[in-house]
């Protein structure tokens, strides 16, 4: 299987992370993609640059508002000569009968969800490279390959149409199957990330051509606390295709396993042409986060659940952060799909 990848996700180094009242150091580091990279080197995957596809891969999902507001961001920002060194909102309007703002503070707040999302100076080039990689590895499937991966930072599947949240400026696994979307009536989107792929199901929730199925920590107890729920199912023509599988705190592999067959059952019913995976590692038993508890060997029985849907695949790269076991995860789920196609 081929991976996508590109340095450009360096110039994304966010710092600050609230969580409980503290301010940390957040977990969506730059050092993340160096231990994927190790995992990839381990099952022998072969390294591809992206292509540069400019603006309309993204445009197919996000606002031009939005877009707009990214690019131009981090100059007004600067601009104010009083301002931090990296973009938090500290006003979130909720768009209750609102205005949308010309000021860069109510435009920051406008397009965040929450504070896990700071934006510095190389945050727009680093988004932008990030839909890249997802884009690529979509047409490398899309002219013939089984499958693929994407190795992108940041991730994606929180962020909306407009909004940007929990470490996600634009959302790479919607992009990836928009880009598949050119090619087949229908397309599928499992998210296997501990987190609840918010922003995926609002982008897709009135759409019956693009089903959602997310796999995560319960939202009671776990970010995002206020989606991800499963009576969630989609609204209008978007009845239906939409599935939550919400699951108790410290699942461990035989529970999820389960969860994904769940999953297959009614993908296999929406009959797809394509699949994007959006890969979180995060449900591992060894991430900070805590979750959920799936062993390495069951992060290659998820590798190898997805290969029997045998559909051809985009793995797109979402949360899985800083543990010793990183990279090994990722290289048990590549290689379980591998095994098991």
């Amino acid at each position: 299987m081929k991976a996508v990848y590109t340095e450009l996700h360096r110039s994304h180094d966010p710092q600050f992370f609230l969580v409980r009242g503290v301010v940390q150091r957040t977990t969506e580091q730059p050092e993340r993609a160096d231990r994927l990279l190790a995992g990839l080197k381990a099952g022998r995957h072969d390294l591809v640059a992206p292509t540069i596809f400019g603006q309309g891969p993204r445009a197919r999902i996000h606002s031009p508002e939005y877009l707009r507001f990214l690019e131009e961001a981090w100059d007004a920002w600067s601009a104010l000569g009083d301002s931090g060194p990296e973009m938090i909102a500290n006003v979130h309007p909720v768009r209750n009968a609102a205005t949308y703002p010309t000021h860069v503070v109510g435009r920051l707040g406008w397009h965040a969800a929450d504070t896990a999302c700071p934006i510095g100076p190389g945050t727009w080039a680093a988004a932008c490279a990030a839909t890249d990689v997802a884009v690529t590895a979509a047409q490398l499937v899309m002219d013939g390959e089984d499958a693929s991966y994407a190795l992108c930072r940041p991730p994606g599947h929180h962020a909306y149409r407009d909004i940007a949240g929990g470490f996600c400026i634009l959302n790479n696994s919607a992009v990836a199957a928009a880009q598949l979307k050119l090619k087949h009536e229908r397309v599928a989107i499992l998210d296997v990330d501990v987190h609840h792929g918010n922003g995926t199901q609002g982008i897709f929730y009135e759409r019956p051509d693009v089903l959602t199925v997310s796999i995560h920590a319960d939202p009671v107890f776990f970010y995002p606390y206020v989606w991800g729920y499963a009576h969630e199912r989609g609204v209008g023509p978007g009845l239906g295709a939409n599935l939550n599988i919400p699951l108790p705190k410290g699942t461990g592999d035989d529970d999820y396993i389960k969860a994904i067959g769940e999953a297959e059952k009614t993908i296999r019913a929406f009959a797809p042409g394509a699949l994007v995976v959006a890969l979180g590692l995060d449900a591992s038993e060894h991430d900070p986060l805590a979750g959920l508890a799936v062993t390495t060997d069951g992060f290659r029985r998820i590798g190898a659940a997805i290969a029997r849907l045998g559909l051809p695949t985009v793995f797109v790269q979402e949360g899985g952060y800083l543990s010793e076991i990183l990279g090994a995860n990722l290289t048990a789920t590549l290689g379980g799909f591998e095994e098991a196609r």
